[in-house]
């Protein structure tokens, strides 16, 4: 059988297909948030300063984001299972290096090529489920599973990591990703055969567009990540957003122009496909930012310890678990698009309620009851949005359409971050210089931001109105896309 050889989840070898590709996604989603309650141990041990800090959690999706296109594009080009095989190989090595890092520059190199092995991995591991699980239905159902497995990993970073932190020691963040990438690569060789590339020669590569999006999104994610310590006004701020969206302009004038583009932009015509990505960009700013901010709440305020911190949000992981499974099933009689708007209309609601967070504030009374509201509505929304996403897109673009999607997860992520750290930071720093004592600062920053959050995930449900509403029909049958694109790829030549 092949990566994209058709199968059932009714089988057992379709199971363990999902189980496997499931477990891809956990490993990448969970590095983008274990180390965030890991950070005071990582800079007692390391010597960070408070600045160079914030470079342990953005390094990763620096690269990340930067290289999603790249690592999608290629997985459709030179075979899905072989660069999911690569990008698992980077994640080990590089985890087993950040592990034993003994300054704070290796650690950094670590997660800035954590990002690039996960950049490789996501895209292929989902284009792989997206072209095995053809039939409508069956489609649907993985695709369920997949989203309800991104929310819940999100949400167990946290936990995993305020448990390894407390327990083994911050070093053990990074030595479980070895572990987990060989049970991962025992798995690939086992259920997946090779896949041949696509007989595309490096003379019409498009080597221009590669480097142009390629520079563009690093340049773009890096200077979010640096916009609230340099401040949203200063030159270095408006001039990288700048370049960084001129090379995106850039790249595409390119792709319109090249033969055999990094970019097809025929894929937007899929019914759907932008609104569902922007839905998961503007969701997800206001998805990472209510973690970070929660978990600063948690140790600066109400001082938690790391394994405090991290089992507060087990609850969490348990209703993103029950909100997924209930959302698949709810996709075949509902469609997407109403699965999505409740979820992030619920999500917001759950925000809302934890933005009126108090100086003395309580786990059972001001904590649990927000976080498990939205916990429901955050597993909607992955689960609707990644079937959204990929609904109509045709077998030799799934490596792109999971690249677009998670590309629009990291750079939401570190967007969000950006913007409401500086809303809180803003507001905290403003009570402080009038008297306030420092955990009413915090808090009040903390709520200000957290508010922000909150509305911003009600935008996510006005984005999703404009989304695709698939009910699990077979999308092969009923997009137009394959058609209008036919002749085009017909001269490629077959993926396979």
């Amino acid at each position: 059988m092949s990566a994209a050889a058709p199968t059932t989840l009714a089988s057992r070898h379709g199971k363990l297909v999902l189980a496997l590709l499931c477990a891809v996604a956990f490993l990448d989603f969970v590095d983008a948030s274990i180390v965030n309650v890991a950070l005071p141990s990582i800079r007692t041990d390391l010597g960070f300063s408070e600045q160079s800090l914030q470079w342990v959690p953005s390094a990763y999706l620096l690269t990340y984001g930067g290289f999603m296109l790249l690592g999608g594009r290629a997985a459709d080009l030179l075979g899905r299972r072989r660069v999911l095989v690569t990008g698992t190989i980077v994640i080990g090595i590089s985890s087993m290096l950040g592990g034993f890092a003994g300054s704070s520059g290796l650690l950094i190199a670590a997660r800035l090529a954590q990002g690039l092995g996960a950049a490789m991995m996501l895209p292929a591991a989902l284009s792989i489920l997206t072209t095995t699980f053809r039939d409508g239905p069956e489609r649907h159902q993985a695709l369920g599973v997949w989203g309800g497995v991104g929310a819940l990993a999100s949400a167990a970073g946290v936990l995993f990591g305020g448990l390894l932190t407390e327990g083994p020691g911050w070093r053990w963040v990074m030595f479980v990703n070895p572990i987990a990438a060989l049970l991962v690569l025992a798995g690939v060789f086992w259920l997946l055969s090779g896949d041949r590339p696509r007989r595309t020669s490096l003379a019409n590569f498009d080597l221009l567009g590669t480097a142009l999006a390629t520079g563009g999104m690093l340049l773009l994610v890096y200077t979010l990540v640096e916009a609230p310590g340099e401040g949203w006004g200063s030159t270095r701020t408006i001039a990288g957003l700048g370049v960084a969206i001129a090379l995106l302009a850039a790249f595409t004038i390119n792709e319109r122009r090249h033969a055999n583009p990094l970019l097809p932009l025929s894929i937007f015509r899929v019914k759907g496909l932008a609104a569902a990505d922007v839905t998961q960009l503007i969701a997800f700013a206001g998805f990472l930012s209510m973690f970070f901010l929660l978990t600063l709440y948690m140790q600066n305020v109400l001082d938690y310890s790391p394994i405090q911190t991290g089992a507060a949000y087990l609850p969490l992981c348990v209703g993103v678990g029950i909100s997924a499974g209930i959302s698949a099933q709810l996709l075949s009689r509902l469609g997407t698009r109403p699965v999505i708007v409740a979820g992030a209309l619920i999500s917001s609601a759950g925000v809302y309620w934890l933005s009126r967070i108090p100086v003395d504030g309580t786990f059972l009374g001001d904590l649990l009851p927000g976080m498990m509201v939205m916990s429901f509505g955050l597993g909607a929304v992955f689960v609707g949005v990644a079937t959204a996403a990929n609904a109509g897109v045709p077998p030799d673009r799934a490596g792109l359409a999971a690249a677009l999607l998670n590309a629009s997860q990291q750079i939401g992520g570190a967007l969000g971050l950006a913007v409401f750290s500086v809303i809180a930071t803003s507001r905290t720093q403003d009570l402080l210089a009038s008297g306030a004592p420092q955990a009413q600062a915090l808090t009040s920053g903390f709520q200000r931001a957290l508010l922000a959050s909150s509305f911003t995930l009600a935008a996510a449900a006005v984005i999703a109105l404009r989304s695709v509403n698939t009910r699990g029909e077979a999308e092969e049958d009923t997009s137009p896309v394959p058609q209008r694109l036919e002749p085009e790829l017909a001269a490629r030549g077959p993926l396979d």
